[in-house]
This record gives C-alpha cells, sequence and structure tokens, in this order.
C-alpha cells in the first residue's frame, strides 16, 4: 500500500502542508517540528511525489552510485568508469537516453549508505551501484536486504560492483565481486616461494567483507606453507585462522597510508626479524615502504612489501610495487552497464573477477641474516 502524505503528517502529528514545507524546504519550519516530520517519513518510507499509484513504478534519469571514499583511486576509478557508461555516447551534445550519475560519498558509515539508499529512493532513481565491500554486521544486512528490495520493487536496478553478493536478496540484477581471497593467497604464496617465513600483514578494518577475503587468502597461504612446519600445516583448525604464533604478525587499521605506516611500525617491534610486509591496499604499502625506510631499512634487500588493487601510482612507487591486479576500469564500465541495462547479467546474477598477481621490485628472496 502507497504511503501519502497524509499518512506522514498523521504520524508525525502536523497537518498535510506542514509536511508538504518540510520536505520542499520552500517555508520555515520549528526545528523540533522538522526533526519530528523526518523522522515520520523515515520511519514511513515514504516517497517524496509519489502518491499518484500510475506513478508508483515510474523512475527517474537518476542513477546513483555510492562509493566509500571518492578521494581513494580505488573507488574514483569504479565510479569514473561507471559514470562514463551511464552518461551514454560522448560528444552528442543533447540528452536522449542518458542517465544523470550522482556518486554519493558514504565515508564507510553504514549510517549513511542507508540514508543515500533512501534519498535515491524518494527520487525514483532508475538504479544503484554500490561499490567497495560491504560491512558484516546482521543488522545492517538485514537493513540493507529490506532497502534494496523497496528499491527494485520501485523498478530501480541495483548492481553491486566490487562485493560480494548480498546474503538472501533477490533485489539485485548482479553482483561482480572481485576474488580477494585468491588474490591473497597468491601474493602471499609468491612471497613463501621467495623464501620468506617472516611475514607481517597490516589488514583493512574489522568486519569489512574485503579485510576478512584477502586476510583469509593471505592465511590460507601461510597454512599451505609449501611443506614447512613453520607455517601451521597440520594445526587442525579452519583456514580462516592462522598459524601458531601469526596472529601477533597482523595488525588491523583503515585503508590509509597512516595506517600503514603505523601498523609497519608495530610488525617490526613485534617481530624486529621481519622479512616481508603484506599490506591490505596500494594506499596502505606505501605507508608500510615509509615505515621501513624511516628504521633505516632497504626495499626489497631487508624487507619486502607488497600491496594489493594495483593503483596507478603502484608501478611508479620506488621500487615498483609488487601487488594484485584488480581491472577497477573494467569492473566499474560494466558495472555502468548493467546499470542501464545494456549488457545481459551473468548467469544467476553473479560473476567473480580474477585478481592478476604483479610480481615488481619492491620483493626480493630474504637475506640471510641482516
Amino acid at each position: 500500500m502507497t504511503v501519502t502524505l497524509a499518512d506522514v503528517a498523521a504520524r508525525a502529528r502536523v497537518s498535510p502542508a506542514t509536511v508538504s514545507r518540510v520536505l520542499n524546504g520552500n517555508y520555515p519550519v520549528a526545528a523540533a517540528t522538522r526533526e519530528r516530520v523526518l523522522r515520520a517519513v523515515d520511519d514511513l518510507d515514504y516517497v517524496l511525489n509519489g502518491p499518484a499509484s500510475s506513478l508508483a513504478a515510474a523512475t527517474s534519469d537518476l542513477v546513483g552510485i555510492l562509493v566509500n571514499d571518492i578521494a581513494d583511486p580505488f573507488f574514483g576509478i569504479m565510479a569514473g568508469a561507471a559514470q562514463t557508461e551511464i552518461g551514454g555516447q560522448e560528444g552528442t551534445g543533447r540528452a536522449g537516453g542518458e542517465k544523470l550519475a550522482v556518486v554519493c560519498n558514504t565515508g564507510g558509515s553504514p549510517e549513511r549508505e542507508l540514508t543515500y539508499l533512501t534519498l535515491l529512493q524518494r527520487q525514483r532513481a532508475a538504479a544503484v551501484i554500490l561499490t567497495g565491500g560491504a560491512l558484516e554486521d546482521p543488522g545492517h544486512i538485514a537493513a540493507m536486504t529490506t532497502k534494496l528490495a523497496k528499491l527494485a520493487d520501485a523498478g530501480t536496478r541495483v548492481v553491486l560492483c566490487g562485493r560480494p553478493p548480498l546474503p538472501g536478496s533477490d533485489a539485485i540484477v548482479a553482483s561482480l565481486a572481485f576474488d580477494n581471497r585468491g588474490g591473497g593467497r597468491r601474493l602471499t604464496e609468491h612471497l613463501l616461494t621467495l623464501g620468506h617465513r617472516k611475514i607481517g600483514y597490516v589488514a583493512g578494518p574489522l568486519e569489512r567483507t574485503t579485510t576478512r577475503h584477502r586476510l583469509e587468502g593471505h592465511l590460507a597461504a601461510l597454512a599451505a606453507g609449501l611443506g614447512d612446519p613453520a607455517s601451521g600445516k597440520g594445526r587442525g583448525k579452519g583456514s580462516g585462522e592462522g598459524r601458531p604464533g601469526q596472529e601477533e604478525l597482523v595488525v588491523h587499521g583503515p585503508y590509509s597510508r597512516r595506517s600503514g605506516y603505523e601498523a609497519t611500525l608495530e610488525l617490526l617491534r613485534r617481530a624486529p626479524d621481519l622479512t616481508a610486509v603484506v599490506a591490505a591496499n596500494d594506499t596502505v604499502a606505501l605507508g608500510a615502504c615509509a615505515a621501513v625506510r624511516d628504521q633505516g631499512l632497504r626495499i626489497p634487500e631487508d624487507v619486502s612489501v607488497a600491496g594489493f588493487d594495483d593503483l596507478p601510482f603502484s608501478v611508479d612507487a620506488t621500487p615498483a610495487l609488487t601487488t594484485v591486479r584488480l581491472p577497477l576500469y573494467e569492473a566499474g564500465a560494466r558495472a555502468g552497464r548493467l546499470a542501464m541495462g545494456t549488457e545481459t547479467p551473468p548467469p544467476g546474477g553473479i560473476a567473480t573477477i580474477t585478481a592478476e598477481l604483479m610480481a615488481r621490485a619492491s620483493t626480493a628472496p630474504p637475506r640471510p641474516t641482516r
């Protein structure tokens, strides 16, 4: 049943005219009254300008792209590629079948993520693209499942780009998931093959799918360990847990250069004989490199450093950064086409995007002593 402006007025205990004034923003309303109206709008999931049943399933020319941090190249590359596909053919100089792409910067806040989805629902967005890892919180997952179902029911096409499928949700047109586990495993296997056994890991924020999957890949490689007993092989636990003593060589923090710097100093304090550091992404790896140098150590002669994502600056770092390449532009462009309905969704609506190891000069066999 469609929620009307009168329903909102009744919930907020004000007149319909007051609700209209609050939503249109064209007349002064007391702060307490405004807050009561907006709370009622949220509680009832009221869609602005949507009382006519004949328009209930209509969509606008708006497409929302949700990112954690637009200043992070990881998100900027995907969002830019999606926007290019959503904007249509360049150089036409006129609005035909194109849509207006709006980038919504959540700052990693689950509350902001839900708020933006509500705002896009009220605008009857034609499509929504959610990029990057998801928060692993049962309450947030349930709220997201409900919100995306309402968007889909209203005709909005929902596409996930760079995040795993949402459990129990059939509202999503397609999920383009990066193989973060496989990439994390291949990266650490590379270091093990070079001869490293004391490997520190700078992980991302807790309760993020990207963080967990990349760390699981790293720990799985250590568990296999090329038959080396020090790897923890035969420890009798699941692949999601590290070898004895390995837990102290994992430090969590934000996906930032500062986090990489501080976490690497902590790892070197815990294990002065560390020979390699794996960073959760390339930005974190830059901080790790700076920390290693500030301790008077050389890369890779004393400590090898590796990242993840293959962001544009990684090949220009000194030395060039060993990393895992994710096809960010291609994934973003594909998400844009799926959002526009110009590409057929993958079988089952799910596609896993392969991660490729890029072995460069920042990693080398460890020296016997240092």
